[in-house]
């Protein structure tokens, strides 16, 4: 494959962290790090600013507009929700740091897969890539498709229809239309998720810019009432106790509660802020198309997550401006609730329009991903070679095998998409849509990612002490990993607790998992005889 040729960058930046190699980066000569910086399924033709987009355009997406009424539910004031918010992000950042720190020291394809292969043994890097093949990533698929077409019924008045047969075969379709998009080819899905993440950035900057009108009008003109409301951001304290109305009409009272059940809510609270935050792993799944990742990756993680932090928490403050703050947790749809509070219906309706923007774009940036991850799980022999194949359906034709085909072998095809690996991703979030549903999905989805988070994180700490000379260009302070492994471990254990029934399935599929990975090194063993 091609590879850029003028303003080459330095050996070590230009090693390609999703290449075949199974062992840290080297600067020797020869076939390793130079041989291997030409191998690879995509061409390394992306850079910082479209690393940032990507992940700008996968964590910005339904969580910021739906979570805050949860998170408003399991905290005892406004302010407690924004460093709810706060923390959650930082959290993300050590996370992230973390993987980019392995991301430009153990070179390998599918993001946490061969970093969990390279600590704890191939069978960890399978469970890893077969988990978010077959759970994760079309759990996280499903969930957004539920939330577009859900969206689209809360802007027409119509609640409560999840269940519903057309909801769920809408969800699939929108999720179909974003699979095609993205089996154009690589730098179409990318142009196409740069549009996107214009409308993230206009539809933050709309609520944050409503809220700003509405400070003005209260300070330039006056006025005690808003929509016959007291002003809440105003009028109370933001770090002041409050009780806090539940969406089935229960009234939790703060004073009332031990310090033991208000931890309970405020790690709920946290659950919804790591949901909303959840894609900030995603830039190193695309690395291999970076040309210099180990400058490019730290980069894009270290701008993007800062500022995906500052969006949140400037959109949540806008709400308690925006809202009356006994409305915030009743509601799901807390930013079409809040403009439509505050400019009336139409503007509700031009919020939703964006919202539904936001999410497709979200959609594109995982669907994006779910597939080049199933492409690392191929080349990795853990996966049919039937998903390692770009640019068509089917298997790669055979150099020669075919009468029909060029003398030089067959015809290179237009598009690189991994199209297999997104049918296949399609099919199984579809599955996911009909049989689940948004709640019973979000839990899920977080046991499984913080599953392998948490034993990745733990693995570069252990790293660290196990092999201090390994070549690192990018090494965060120790404390960010541990931090990260103290309390996404505690996300674990508290989702496995409260959420049993999901974590049985996960284990299920891990069990399955197993059998299949079983076989699948039998069959390669008498292949091999």
């Amino acid at each position: 494959m091609a590879t850029a040729q003028q303003d080459e960058p330095p050996l070590q930046e230009r090693q390609p962290l999703l290449g075949d190699r199974q062992g840290p980066v080297s600067e020797g000569n020869g076939s390793g790090a130079a041989g291997d910086a030409e191998r690879g399924t995509f061409t390394r033709n992306l850079g910082t600013v479209e690393a940032f987009a990507i992940v700008i355009s996968i964590v910005i997406g339904s969580g910021v507009f739906t979570s805050p009424g949860s998170i408003d539910t399991n905290v005892p004031s406004p302010g407690a929700a924004l460093v709810v918010w706060l923390v959650g992000g930082v959290l993300a950042w050590t996370g992230a740091s973390t993987l980019a720190e392995l991301g430009t020291a153990i070179p390998g394809e599918g993001g946490v897969q061969p970093y969990l292969k390279y600590i704890y043994g191939d069978v960890f890097g399978f469970l890893a890539a077969w988990t978010w093949i077959v759970a994760v990533m079309p759990a996280t698929l499903a969930i957004l498709s539920i939330v577009f077409i859900e969206s689209i019924y809360s802007a027409a008045g119509v609640v409560g229809q999840e269940a519903n047969i057309v909801h769920k075969l809408l969800s699939v379709g929108v999720l179909v239309l974003i699979s095609l998009a993205n089996s154009i080819s690589t730098k179409a899905s990318t142009r196409l998720n740069n549009f996107f993440v214009g409308t993230k950035f206009v539809t933050i900057a709309a609520v944050v810019l409503v809220a700003f009108s509405a400070v003005a009008i209260h300070v330039f003109i006056g006025g005690e009432e808003q929509k016959g409301e007291p002003l809440d951001w105003y009028r109370k304290s933001w770090f002041g106790y409050r009780d806090s109305i539940n969406p089935d009409g229960s009234v939790t009272h703060w004073e009332d509660l031990s310090s033991w059940e208000t931890l309970g809510h405020l790690s709920a609270a946290l659950y919804g802020a790591l949901w909303a935050y959840s894609g900030w792993d995603k830039a190193i799944y695309i690395s291999a198309e970076l040309s210099a990742p180990a400058k490019q990756l730290p980069l894009a993680i270290n701008t993007s997550i800062p500022t995906i932090i500052l969006c949140f928490i400037a959109a949540n403050a806008s709400y308690y401006i925006l809202l009356p703050w006994k409305i915030v947790s009743t509601t799901d749809s807390v930013a079409v609730t809040a403009i439509t509070h505050f400019l009336g219906p139409a503007s509700g309706t031009v919020a939703a329009v964006l919202i539904c923007l936001v999410v497709a774009g979200s959609l594109l940036g995982n669907s994006f991903v779910a597939g080049r991850m199933a492409v690392a799980a191929a080349n990795m022999n853990w996966f049919p070679q039937l998903f390692s194949v770009v640019g068509q359906v089917g298997a790669q034709p055979i150099e020669g095998g075919d009468d029909s085909s060029p003398p030089d072998g067959p015809k290179e095809s237009p598009s690189d998409a991994p199209v297999n690996a997104i049918i296949l991703s399609l099919i199984i979030s579809a599955v996911y849509i009909l049989l689940g549903s948004f709640r019973v999905l979000l839990t899920f989805n977080g046991l499984g990612e913080y599953t392998f988070f948490f034993l990745t994180v733990l693995g570069a700490i252990v790293l660290r002490y196990r092999e201090p000379d390994l070549a690192r260009p990018y090494k965060p302070t120790v404390l960010l990993p541990v931090i990260f492994a103290l309390v996404s471990g505690f996300v674990v254990i508290r989702g496995a607790i409260f959420a049993p029934s999901q974590a049985v399935i996960l284990l299920g599929l891990w069990g399955l998992g197993l059998a299949f990975y079983s076989a699948r090194r039998r069959s390669q063993a008498r292949g091999a005889v």
